[in-house]
């Protein structure tokens, strides 16, 4: 069972659309992880090689995204037994446990709602977008790959550390930042402040971070 708004799909910085759906761990609404972060990944179909190396390197870092106060979930649109199964050859062959929830969309409804297929689309074969949503509901990433390249998960983590740094104000993260490097203070926008620093590079300025 689905529901899922049928709104325009989520932009950065809009809301996420709710759902409820069946999942490897019961039934759930994405309103029940309000307060955590989220990151929601969607795969094209079980039983396939790069979707089962994707999960099974979200499976291994699960610890590090729940100490980053993150839920992950798991979609595709095949069905739960489908899951299950999946799931458990994994554990059996590849001596690894799926911890978060797989979610089911047979009907195709969530991947539409969040434009991860086209509307006119018949099969889920282009499907392996990402999303991060903060605590509020609110879309803060959005991520995208063709079928056939997998994800990095180190990357979607280190976004998602990104994110929760800059959501604390007073900071802009540059290119491939990490917890402890130093950060961009915001660019002044103000012919008088950049007057007052006197740099030509009044637009670039580092500096060790404080929080």
């Amino acid at each position: 069972m689905q529901d899922a708004s049928p709104s325009l799909p989520p932009q950065l910085g809009s809301k996420a659309p709710n759902f409820r759906a069946r999942t490897t761990q019961g039934m759930m609404t994405l309103g029940d992880y309000r307060g955590r972060w989220i990151v929601l990944f969607s795969h094209p179909a079980d039983f396939t090689p790069v979707c089962t190396s994707e999960f099974v390197a979200f499976a291994q870092a699960q610890g590090d995204f729940d100490a980053l106060g993150c839920q992950l979930l798991g979609l595709s649109v095949d069905s739960l037994p489908s899951h299950l199964a999946w799931l458990d050859a994994i554990r059996r062959e590849l001596n690894v446990t799926i911890g978060f929830p797989v979610i089911e969309d047979p009907s195709m409804t969530i991947a539409r709602a969040y434009g991860m297929l086209d509307q006119t689309a018949e099969n889920s074969s282009t499907v392996r977008s990402t999303f991060i949503i903060d605590p509020e509901g609110i879309v803060q990433a959005i991520l995208t790959y063709p079928l056939s390249v997998g994800r990095s998960v180190s990357e979607i983590m280190r976004t998602l550390k990104a994110l929760q740094r800059t959501a604390k104000g007073g900071a802009l993260t540059p290119e491939g930042w990490q917890p402890g490097q130093a950060v961009f203070d915001p660019a002044s926008l103000t012919t008088e402040s950049v007057s007052e620093q006197n740099s030509p590079l009044w637009f670039y300025r580092l500096r060790e971070d404080e929080a």
